[in-house]
């Protein structure tokens, strides 16, 4: 099998593809999509803060002067909300937006959530064991990180239905050359969020309270249009990670009945288990960065214009870094993965997806003495982005 990211085998089963591509060719070049994939964990880490590469390169040139063809109209909308949020641009803007977002973003604040994180986890597992069980992505792991980010931000609970369907469809614009259908259905969510987000913030600046929304619509330096972007990147970045994360560890712990039972055992593990999962299993796959200037990787000169491809899951998995990476390890105590990034796009959101995550997996433990798999999921579609479709558990 062959690096293939719209083959439904190599979507499911990356990994050997992985450890071929380190071994034989660390940097090569992909032309389905037009990309060098970097496969190595040294080379991915030093690619991800050097600042010859970017995630655009619209701060220093059009277009056309980089070689380009600009973006068709229609999807002006999507690429004007997923611009004004700091994913997607460089600094000095980044530098901004990222100073200014932190300021209502603090880990203190963060970590002041834990309690409601909990509350809540506890909540949906009371609900899944009550009835038997269900299906743990669509009962569990997606209405938890979608109710704490929506509270967070001060999203109507009665408005908190429409979050998931935006932030999936805009999501589907990240995939390697996602269909014409992805696109349109891309566009369309962001001008509903958009506008939904503009709307919402208008009203909280007027009347404001004690949330992101109003604390964002306070900060004059931050435009309209910025705060939409950076309430759209904190929904979707602030979820995706956890759904799959938490879809793909628990698939992970089934697969290693051992695992799980020295997790049931020994509950002090979660934090280093959590970390641990989200090495294995990585939910964001690959991310991509432009070539400002010319770089040269293992001999390979990779041109000012081009893209690269971070493979996040194969460097997860680099045995130049991690003993015997294959192996899952709960207690794996040295674990420099990058499944949130490096350098200045380090994800702002992670310590608030560890504490979903232990909160969830800890609640799944605490008031279950058996979870047993109904039947092996499938993984969804996107590659990118990856995660189960479903995970089907009888609770008990």
């Amino acid at each position: 099998m062959r690096f293939d990211p719209r083959n439904p085998d190599f979507v499911a089963h990356p990994y050997g593809v992985y450890d071929e591509l380190r071994r034989t060719d660390p940097v090569t070049y992909y032309e389905p999509t037009d990309q060098w994939l970097i496969s190595r964990h040294a080379d991915v880490n030093a690619l991800l803060r050097d600042r010859r590469l970017g995630r655009t390169y619209l701060h220093v040139a059009t277009h056309e002067e980089f070689g380009r063809t600009p973006e068709p109209d229609f999807q002006e909308p999507f690429w004007r909300v997923s611009r004004n949020g700091m994913l997607e641009v460089e600094p000095p803007l980044h530098t901004r937006l990222r100073r200014l977002v932190s300021k209502a973003f603090t880990p203190r604040m963060v970590e002041s959530l834990r309690p409601r994180v909990r509350a809540v986890a506890g909540g949906l597992v009371d609900a899944f064991v009550e009835k038997g069980g269900g299906d743990l992505i669509a009962e569990v792991a997606e209405p938890l990180p979608v109710t704490v980010i929506a509270e967070m931000l001060g999203i109507p609970e009665s408005d908190r239905h429409l979050l998931r369907p935006w932030s999936a469809d805009m999501c589907g614009m990240y995939e390697l050359n996602p269909t014409p259908e992805a696109q349109h259905a891309a566009v369309r969510a962001a001008e509903e969020f958009e506008g939904y987000l503009k709307a919402l913030a208008r009203e909280r600046a007027a009347d404001p309270g004690d949330d992101l929304i109003s604390a964002l619509a306070g900060i004059d330096e931050l435009t309209e249009d910025e705060l939409a972007g950076t309430c759209v990147l904190l929904l979707n970045a602030g979820h995706e990670a956890t759904v799959n994360g938490t879809g793909n560890g628990w698939w992970s712990l089934f697969r290693h009945p051992d695992q799980l039972a020295r997790l049931r055992a020994d509950r002090s593990l979660l934090p280093t288990a959590v970390e641990e999962l989200l090495r294995y299993d990585t939910p964001l796959q690959l991310f991509e960065r432009w070539v400002l200037e010319d770089i040269e990787v293992h001999g390979t000169r990779i041109p000012r214009g081009s893209e690269v491809a971070l493979l996040f899951g194969s460097a997860n998995r680099d045995p130049d870094v991690f003993d015997d990476p294959d192996r899952l390890d709960l207690g794996r105590a040295d674990n420099p993965h990058i499944s949130f990034g490096a350098g200045i796009h380090f994800c702002l959101g992670a310590p608030l997806a560890r504490i979903e995550m232990v909160e969830s997996f800890g609640a799944l433990l605490d008031r279950t003495t058996e979870l047993e798999l109904v039947s092996e999921p499938s993984w969804k579609p996107g590659y990118v982005i990856r995660g189960l479709r479903s995970l089907d558990l009888r609770a008990a």
